[in-house]
């Protein structure tokens, strides 16, 4: 009997609209590798001469570490604000490299005032990691999405329920 493919979901949105809960949440429901985009470019960051912002280096890093886990058969969760088009390619490249299924969840708070409280007062869980200001959240480059993707409200869906409407896209995914 053949494997299922594995699959990789990347979990996108801007700072704050509550990306990290839902893929925390998700990768401790389906036991799966949870790859953090944040966590590693500050890793650079702390052990290079580089500065923030890296650049594309921390999604480089992230592609290759998720390629690697893919080949591997494992599901592999991405968290990252994955702000263009290019971002997004790159990451169904990676999962079409791998022969993996792919699931692409854009997280969203449309209420500007909740998103502003958000950003203005969560805590860094990452060491060393400045979060962003509002002001630099409205002003980050985030291009619209041009292709269908799985599109979670974090106002209305809590991070537990979120989880199983990802994990249910997951089996399409692999049924594909």
């Amino acid at each position: 009997m053949t494997e299922p493919a594995p699959v990789l979901v990347v979990v996108g949105g801007l700072p704050a609209a509550g990306k990290s809960t839902l893929a925390g949440c998700l990768a401790r429901r389906i036991r799966a590798p949870y790859l953090r985009v944040d966590r590693i470019e500050q890793a650079i960051v702390a052990w290079s001469a580089l500065t923030h912002p890296v650049g594309i280096a921390g999604y480089a890093v992230v592609y290759a570490l998720a390629s690697e886990q893919l080949s591997l058969g494992l599901d592999v969760i991405v968290e990252c604000v994955n702000p263009m088009a290019a971002t997004r390619d790159a990451w169904v490249s990676t999962a079409a490299g791998a022969a993996a299924g792919v699931v692409e969840v854009e997280v969203v708070c449309p209420d500007p005032a909740e998103h502003r409280r958000r950003v203005e007062t969560r805590r860094s869980d990452v060491e060393g990691l400045v979060k962003p200001t509002w002001a630099e959240v409205l002003e980050r480059e985030y291009e619209p999405w041009i292709r269908p993707r799985l599109v979670i409200d974090s106002m209305l869906t809590p991070p537990d329920r979120a989880a199983v409407e990802v994990a249910a896209a997951m089996t399409s995914a692999r049924d594909r």
